[in-house]
């Protein structure tokens, strides 16, 4: 990237390696839970972890952990080294927040789709029966036909006769 501070990473492979922590270490807790024997001293059962997300994926979360701004992560997209390693990580979160409407509570998931995304709002509006609209035409010597005068006349005459 020209111009401005030096970057934080040499190359694609050390920054593809700090955002394979992030989604796969820092947003994530183990819990071992150990073995369990019984009065025998045999197993009865094994040792297990378990591992649980208690962070979301986000830009900025993504960001922080690289101990660098939003700013200048998205400046990194903007690389050609670096490109790939942004837009993959962009699209595992973007994927994260589109899964998360699935779940109970979407008001700030809808949030961040709408302000990071570009999702909008779409209004269809349907409409049915029939629509009148109104039209002048002014009429001269060229376009005068009597018979389509008489016709629109007394069309009018019944519309303003129903309301």
């Amino acid at each position: 990237m020209p111009g401005g501070r030096p970057l934080k990473f040499k190359d694609k492979k050390e920054l593809q390696k700090k955002v394979d922590e992030y989604f796969d270490v820092y947003c994530w807790e183990e819990t071992v839970i150990p073995e369990k024997f019984n009065k025998k001293g045999e197993v009865t059962r094994e040792e297990e972890t378990i591992r649980k997300q208690v962070k979301p994926y986000t830009i900025t979360g993504l960001a922080v952990y690289l101990d660098t701004s939003r700013e200048t992560l998205m400046n990194y997209e903007k690389s050609e080294e670096f490109f790939d390693t942004i837009k993959k990580a962009k699209e595992k979160i973007h994927n994260y927040t589109e899964e998360k409407l699935f779940s109970n509570n979407v008001a700030g998931v809808i949030f961040n789709l709408k302000n990071n995304w570009g999702w909008k709002d779409k209004i269809e509006t349907e409409m049915s029966g029939m629509v009148r609209t109104e039209h002048e035409e002014k009429l001269t010597e060229d376009n005068i036909d009597i018979d389509k005068l008489a016709t629109k006349v007394a069309e009018e005459l019944k519309v303003k006769k129903t309301k």
